[in-house]
């Protein structure tokens, strides 16, 4: 007799994908890869100062074309009159990047940057690393050995 196959765990990516697909389709957003992609699709200059909020779509008329959308950007204070005036490059280039002509103007939100928040990286002491690699005697692998100095070192900092 033959036992039912067990369910094995399914990969992270794909619950994940699902809940965040959910959330970005409230926002207008039709996939992920204009928020996760925006420095490729606007450059990294634009992208330094605004990221993409949502899109705002009108309503359609019954038996008319749906209209393009309204890209609501959230936008830093000083660089919002740059941005202003690139509209018509970044609506062109999220265009091409869909695929499809889904923009048509943009509206702009001066607030700070989420991202903006993050703290640099700490820089690693190598130093220190190779301090804690040296005490590691009975590991005969040098690499695993280095690895696990880089990772003493970053757990001891202060």
């Amino acid at each position: 007799m033959n036992k039912p196959a067990r369910p094995f765990a399914k990969p992270l990516r794909d619950l994940i994908g699902k809940v965040v697909g959910e959330t970005f389709n409230k926002q207008g957003f039709a996939s992920a890869e204009l928020v996760t992609r925006w420095p490729e699709i606007v450059g990294a200059e634009v992208a330094a100062h605004s990221e993409p909020i949502k899109i705002q779509w009108t309503r359609p008329i019954e038996g008319d074309a749906r209209e393009p959308g309204t890209l609501v950007l959230r936008v830093e204070g000083p660089a919002a009159i740059e941005v202003q005036h690139l509209s018509s490059v970044i609506c062109e280039r999220v265009n091409q990047f869909l695929g499809w002509r889904a923009v048509a103007r943009l509206a702009l939100r001066q607030a700070p940057l989420r991202h903006a928040e993050r703290k640099p990286a700490r820089v690693l002491d190598p130093a220190a690393a190779a301090r804690v690699a040296a005490t590691l005697s009975d590991i005969g692998d040098d690499e695993l050995k280095q690895a696990l100095g880089r990772l003493g070192a970053a757990i001891k900092r202060p």
